[in-house]
């Protein structure tokens, strides 16, 4: 008797919160065993929040008892919201007096407040409220803070959660203003401080990288590899042996080359093309062959899977496997002999992939090619061409690929955002020293386009066998946030074609392909923020963005478990000539769809964690300029101020206490601040003067105010 079957039952025969006899009623004829089987199941559900036990040892449905169960997503000005496990249902305020101890990511059970309501004066609309009353599950154990030390106890300060008491016994020899990792003991119920022991100092605040290794371990990320997984890489030997090339294709004189960063080390993609006599391309995409080192459950396996993903934080990588793998056996580097997974195509001249075929390979590389040194080329560059001119013709084949593909993509309605990246250039010491656009050319795009097609084609061949698999959705976008598109879109005079609350990727990117130059960043902003967030799931759902029917990643197993899991999938298929046991296919889908989650979980903290590094290096590099003026644009516009940008991409908050020439009201369909008096209107993408008020490193966060024109006429004077 499983816990989902209990729980159906009940949903379908409970009217009230029933006793446990009462709820074994509606199981007849049950034996000893079942009983111990039911209270189990109804235990198990209680843990998670599916039933609640009241206190007259009554079980419930959440919403019976009004009731609401989710995770806590916590501001760091001290309130929260309530993240509900039904996506179908808005979230809750919590007041910061209303969290009763509950921390960020907690699975809590609330009591629901006031309901959704508009507010009287302005018309915004107020979110439904609610209060903490039980912390199902704590999502985190551990916080970074500043050891705050007295004789006999301390306190070590976080952000996250509060001043933690440390007796003087746990500080394993911390010392007073350290920054330090403190482990919860004793979980406090609001009305005292959380009580733990310090596990390990990281360091004095003063010194380099400190504050980016604070994130990692805010972010429960893995800093370190355990010591038996640094001892199995030691023994990973660093050259192919003849063994490894049983029932292989042998394509080292296939002339492969690698395209990268400069600074990348972990190479997991190779490209070679040629132009068939019936002017097809017959590109072929060699992919690193990592599951042949990493197979499942095995000691690197079990850490992959925990990491997810290597995350990239600036001035460090968080691999998730081993260097000895990661830089080392596994990575494409050029001259040596190595072991891939390759798919070949043959592409027609619009871009359709005709005849494919994937493969255990063995490869050379031939060259190791950087995105500026291909990108020269390609403008022309004689120097790098004369080096290079053995693969010149294949990057000129390459380029044309890479137009006839992107068009192909474009004709089906792919959606193609004009939004640059920025990026960040630190010191030896990890500070910050520039701030810049990325530049982004055809090199980039060439491989870009050679993965996508990869990925598609992998993907249809595994959708096609029926057989589990792991495939990258992207849904569209949903039906509140195509209604709120669709009224901004109005106020430019663009219509959204929404048919059914459904709209296509085509109706997205026909809008884009109208607005004119002056209205680009807004509109692109809007509809991008519109979008879901792109996951990983066992069933083939299609990718929104990419108009992708069928997709998947398959071309970093360096980098993303996700890949790495498809691999061993591959190959398994492979090994058995794609005939595998109804009862190995069962099994494959059970472990599949648990990888699919792990890897999208992992992705969203990785995510997270890289998107705090770089708020955090913006606003150390912005301390210097705090009093001097900017110009910039209106990123985001809220009820409580504006969001800005300034030219080098910093972005910082406009409060709206500081806008003194008139009262502003929110206008949330046309996302416009508007001044009651004046009429004036802060509208996003506008273009702004600002002054830098504060610099708050701790929060990273940025304060700024508007420079009016009487402002400026007057500093001139």
């Amino acid at each position: 008797m499983n816990k989902e079957f209990v729980l159906k039952v009940f949903q379908d025969n409970a009217t009230k919160p029933l006793p446990f006899e009462s709820i074994a009623k509606l199981f007849p004829q049950l034996s000893k065993s079942d009983r111990k089987n039911l209270q189990k199941s109804i235990d198990e559900l209680t843990a998670e929040g599916a039933l609640v036990k009241t206190r007259t040892d009554r079980y419930g449905l959440p919403e019976q008892l009004n009731l609401a169960v989710g995770k806590v997503k916590k501001n760091k000005k001290g309130f929260g919201f309530l993240i509900l496990d039904n996506p179908d249902k808005d979230d809750l305020f919590i007041p910061a007096q209303a969290l009763n101890g509950a921390l960020d990511q907690d699975k809590v059970i609330v009591r629901l407040g006031a309901p959704a309501k508009k507010d009287p004066k302005t018309g915004d609309q107020l979110r439904a409220t609610g209060e903490v009353i039980r912390i199902l599950e704590r999502a985190r154990t551990s916080f970074v803070g500043k050891l705050d030390a007295h004789k006999h106890f301390g306190f070590v300060i976080t952000d996250d959660a509060g001043d933690i008491f440390v007796p003087k016994s746990g500080f394993s020899g911390a010392k007073k203003n350290e920054i330090v990792l403190v482990e919860i003991k004793k979980w406090s119920d609001g009305s005292r401080n959380h009580e733990g022991v310090i596990k390990r100092v990281l360091g004095k605040e003063s010194d380099p990288g400190i504050d980016i290794l604070s994130i990692i371990y805010e972010h429960h990320l893995r800093a370190e590899f355990p010591n038996k997984v640094l001892k199995a890489a030691k023994d990973v030997p660093q050259k192919i042996s003849s063994a490894d090339f049983d029932n292989r294709h042998d394509l080292r004189h296939i002339p492969f080359i690698t395209i990268d960063g400069a600074d990348s080390k972990d190479l997991d993609d190779a490209v070679q093309l040629e132009v068939l006599d019936n002017n097809h391309y017959f590109l072929r995409v060699a992919i690193a062959d990592v599951g042949y080192y990493v197979p499942e459950d095995s000691v690197f396996d079990k850490e992959a899977y925990k990491r997810g993903t290597s995350v990239y934080l600036l001035d460090r990588v968080l691999p998730m496997l081993p260097q000895e793998l990661s830089n080392g056996i596994c990575s494409l580097n050029p001259g040596e002999d190595r072991l891939a997974m390759v798919c070949a195509m043959e592409i027609d001249e619009k871009g359709r992939v005709v005849a494919s075929e994937i493969m255990e390979g063995v490869i050379h590389t031939k060259a190791r090619m950087t995105y500026d040194g291909v990108n020269a080329i390609l403008a022309g560059d004689k120097h790098l061409s004369k080096e290079y001119e053995e693969i010149v013709p294949m990057l000129k084949d390459l380029e044309s690929l890479q137009g006839i593909l992107m068009q192909k993509r474009m004709d089906r309605g792919a959606i193609q955002f004009d939004l640059p990246e920025s990026a960040i250039r630190l010191d030896a010491d990890g500070r910050p020293v520039d701030i810049y656009w990325k530049s982004r050319g055809l090199a980039e795009r060439i491989i870009e386009e050679c993965m996508i097609i990869t990925n598609e084609t992998v993907a249809e061949r595994f959708f096609r066998l029926r057989t589990p698999f792991i495939y990258r959705v992207h849904e569209m976008p949903e039906k509140e946030r195509l209604e709120d598109v669709s009224r901004f879109l109005q106020t430019y005079g663009y219509t959204l074609h929404i048919q059914e609350d459904k709209v296509q990727p085509r109706d997205y990117q026909a809008v884009l392909d109208q607005v004119a130059a002056e209205e680009a960043y807004p509109i692109n902003m809007v509809m991008l923020r519109s979008m879901t967030h792109a996951y990983y799931s066992p069933k083939p759902q299609g990718h929104f963005g990419l108009a992708s029917k069928y997709y998947t990643h398959f071309t970093s197993p360096i980098r993303r478990y996700s890949d790495l899991a498809i691999h061993r999938v591959i190959k398994e298929h492979i090994h058995h000539n794609y005939k595998l046991s109804k009862k190995r296919l069962v099994t494959q889908e059970a472990s599949l769809s648990r990888y699919a989650e792990q890897a999208s979980l992992t992705e969203r903290v990785a995510e997270e964690a890289e998107r705090d590094v770089l708020a955090l290096k913006k606003v150390e590099y912005m301390v210097d300029y705090v009093g001097e003026e900017f110009d910039a644009r209106v990123v985001s516009v809220t009820g409580f101020g504006l969001f800005v940008q300034l030219e080098n991409s910093v972005e910082g908050l406009v409060h709206i206490s500081t806008l003194v020439d008139d009262f502003y009201r929110f206008n949330q369909d046309q996302l416009l601040l508007v001044g009651e008096h004046t009429g004036k209107t802060y509208r996003l993408g506008q273009p702004v003067k600002v002054r830098l008020l504060k610099a708050n490193v701790d929060l990273a966060q940025l304060d700024f105010e508007l420079i009016s024109e009487e402002d400026e006429s007057e500093s001139h004077r």
